[in-house]
């Protein structure tokens, strides 16, 4: 019979490497880009990257599929998902986000039927603050 500290410990073993693997990745910053190269997607596989964005910060992205993905960038209002940028059946895609708002948005690929690998490339670009602001 298995106790349910071995379960614990078991579940821990698998996903204690994943969740560091996962925490290894810098968030992006103005400081940094974040560049992702070859990120795997299974067949109908959907992946994202989040940023947290101040209102009027801009976010410079472009990326590039070794076969044709639907893109988002996408954010949460209450329980709706909304998509103001939205591409389907792309190889790459390249472009400025202006943040409507502070908040978390994601940028969300999503495979066919083959499968790709998908290389990133993410720039945050703060909100200019005008003189004597804050």
């Amino acid at each position: 019979m298995t106790r349910p500290a071995d379960v614990g410990r078991a579940v821990a073993a698998v996903l204690g490497p994943c969740w560091l693997l996962g925490c290894a990745t810098p968030p992006v910053t103005a400081a940094a880009p974040k560049v992702v190269t070859a990120m795997p997607l299974t067949p109908y596989e959907s992946r994202e990257d989040c940023v947290r964005m101040a209102q009027d910060d801009r976010l410079d992205y472009t990326f590039e599929a070794t076969e044709p993905v639907a893109f988002e960038i996408r954010y949460r209002e209450g329980v709706a998902a909304l998509a103001p940028i939205s591409r389907s059946s792309v190889l790459s895609d390249a472009g400025v986000y202006r943040a409507p708002f502070g908040r978390e948005y994601c940028l969300v690929w999503e495979a066919g039927p083959s499968g790709a690998l998908v290389d990133y490339r993410l720039q945050l670009r703060p909100a200019a603050v005008p003189p004597g602001g804050q």
